[in-house]
C-alpha cells in the first residue's frame, strides 16, 4: 500500500508554535513530532491543527491566544509551505494534489470566546471547522472529561452546537464529560471524536464507552483513535499492536466503517513504540495489514473519513 492516503485529526503543532514564539519552523524543526517532512514521510495527506489554549491563560487573554495560534498557521505552516493548503470547504480534501497536503483548523475547548458566539463566526472565518466544546475542565459551554460534577452542556453550549449545525462543522466530543456528550449526540448533526479510544479496552475517563460508541456509530459519526499510551494501555511500554486492540473493539460492536485516526502527536508526553512521530505512520499500517484487507485498512486511515463529512 505504497499510495496509501492518511488522514490524522489531531495535533497540537500550533501550541508548540505559539509557545516557541515562531523559533520553531513547521517545516523542518525536529521538535514537531508532525512537521512537514514527518507528514510527508509518513503518507498524511490531511492533517487537522488544534487551537488548544491552556486552563492557566487568563480569561481576558484567551482569544487573543487563539488568534496568534491561528496567526501560525497562517504565516507558517501555510505562508512558508506553498504544498500545504488549507481546507475551508470539506470538498477541498478530494481536490488536493498529488504532492499536497491538506490542513485542517480545529478548536479544541471553546473557552476562548467566553460567553460571546460571534467570536465563533470570527473563529469559523478564519477556517475553523471542528469545534470540541470543552478540554478537561468546565467552561460556560459544558463540562470536561475531568471535572468532578460531570454535568452536561449549558444553554450556551446548545448554541454553539447549532452553530456548528449551521455551518456545517464538526461537534468534538472527545473531551465531554458522559453528561455532555449525550446532550450533544441528542441535537448535533456532525459529532466526530477526534481522539478518543474504546474504555472496554482500558477504562479512563478519556475514552468511550460501548455505549457511546455504538451511539456514534448509529448516528453515522466517525471516532478516530488516538496514539497517547495513557488511554491504550495501564503499561509503560506500549506496542502498536495494542492500539490496533482499540479498533478490533470498534469493529467488534459494528464500527468497521466509523474508525479513523488522531495521533494527538505534539501534544502527548510519551509514546507508542515504532509510532513516537507522524513520519511512523506506516508502521501502524503494516501491522493493521497483518489482521484487516487493504480496503479496510484504507478506510480506517482515510476513507471512512471522507464518505462522512458533512453534507
Amino acid at each position: 500500500m505504497e499510495t496509501v492516503k492518511i488522514i490524522d485529526m489531531h495535533c497540537d503543532v500550533l501550541l508548540k508554535l505559539y509557545e516557541s514564539q515562531g523559533s520553531i519552523k513547521f517545516k523542518d524543526g525536529k521538535e514537531l513530532d508532525a512537521n512537514k517532512e514527518r507528514l510527508k514521510k509518513g503518507r498524511v495527506k490531511v492533517q487537522a491543527f488544534a487551537i488548544f489554549i491552556h486552563p492557566n491563560i487568563s480569561v481576558e487573554q484567551k482569544f487573543q491566544v487563539a488568534l496568534e495560534q491561528i496567526h501560525y498557521f497562517y504565516t507558517d505552516v501555510l505562508g512558508n509551505n506553498p504544498d500545504m493548503k488549507m481546507i475551508k470547504d470539506w470538498s477541498d480534501i478530494e481536490n488536493l494534489k498529488e504532492h499536497e497536503i491538506g490542513a485542517l483548523l480545529t478548536l479544541e475547548g471553546v473557552d476562548a470566546i467566553g460567553n460571546n458566539l460571534k467570536k465563533m463566526t470570527i473563529l469559523y472565518e478564519l477556517g475553523v471547522r471542528s469545534v470540541g466544546l470543552t478540554w478537561n475542565n468546565a467552561n460556560l459551554a459544558a463540562d470536561g472529561a475531568g471535572e468532578k460534577r460531570g454535568a452536561g452542556l449549558t444553554l450556551f453550549g446548545e448554541e454553539i452546537v447549532l452553530f456548528n449545525n449551521e455551518h456545517k462543522m464538526l461537534t468534538d466530543v472527545s473531551h465531554l464529560s458522559e453528561k455532555a456528550f449525550w446532550d450533544v449526540m441528542e441535537i448535533a448533526k456532525y459529532p466526530i471524536a477526534s481522539h478518543s479510544n474504546s474504555k472496554s479496552i482500558l477504562n479512563h475517563v478519556r475514552n468511550l464507552s460501548d455505549e457511546q460508541a455504538k451511539a456514534m456509530f448509529e448516528k453515522e459519526a466517525m471516532i478516530h483513535v488516538i496514539y497517547y499510551p495513557k488511554f491504550i494501555k495501564e503499561s509503560e511500554h506500549v506496542s502498536i499492536a495494542d492500539l490496533i486492540l482499540h479498533i478490533d473493539h470498534f469493529c467488534s460492536i459494528g464500527g468497521e466503517k466509523n474508525i479513523g485516526l488522531g495521533s494527538d502527536f505534539d501534544g502527548i508526553d510519551n509514546k507508542v513504540n515504532l509510532l513516537e512521530n507522524a513520519s511512523m505512520s506506516p508502521n501502524l499500517i503494516n501491522e493493521l495489514l497483518k489482521k484487516y484487507s487493504e480496503e479496510q485498512v484504507e478506510n480506517f486511515v482515510y476513507g471512512n473519513f471522507v464518505r462522512h463529512l458533512p453534507k
